[in-house]
């Protein structure tokens, strides 16, 4: 029954055939067929026990800790605010080479913080606050126009 059968059935000319519909089951797979298919189904939620560490350091002693955070893939938010200058920079300098060797990025949040994020964790600044820095920047040269 192919096209012309169609059309003269539409013309009037031929009666339509009776058609038997044929219903067809899908075999059953075993577990194991279908732990592989799952296999395959990612999550849109994988993220949800994304966290963030925050720290205040009293001593270098936490800055394994820290570089540990960053190693399982965590960002680390550090203050500086209330720590010396020279436990400032010691603190700063290891966890900015850690950063480095695990490919991941580093961006200054405030005068005294700063965050410190691993290689699955992009930074981007929002675009206002480009907009007002370069607002108030100065012109090339420093001096004035």
């Amino acid at each position: 029954m192919g096209k012309m059968h169609n059309f003269l059935v539409w013309l009037g000319i031929a009666e339509e055939d009776e058609v038997t519909e044929e219903i067809i089951e899908m075999p059953v797979g075993s577990n194991q067929d279908q732990q592989r298919g799952a296999a395959n189904v990612v999550s849109i939620h994988a993220n949800k026990n994304l966290r963030v560490i925050v720290c205040e350091p009293q001593s270098f002693e936490e800055v394994e800790l820290l570089t540990d955070h960053l190693k399982n893939r965590k960002q680390v938010i550090i203050n500086f605010e209330n720590t010396s200058e020279e436990l400032t920079r010691k603190v700063f300098d290891f966890i900015s080479g850690a950063t480095y060797a695990l490919e991941g990025n580093s961006q200054q949040l405030g005068r005294h913080v700063f965050m410190f994020a691993p290689s699955n964790v992009e930074i981007s600044k929002d675009a206002r606050t480009l907009l007002m820095r370069n607002k108030f920047a100065k012109p090339f040269g420093g001096g004035e126009q």
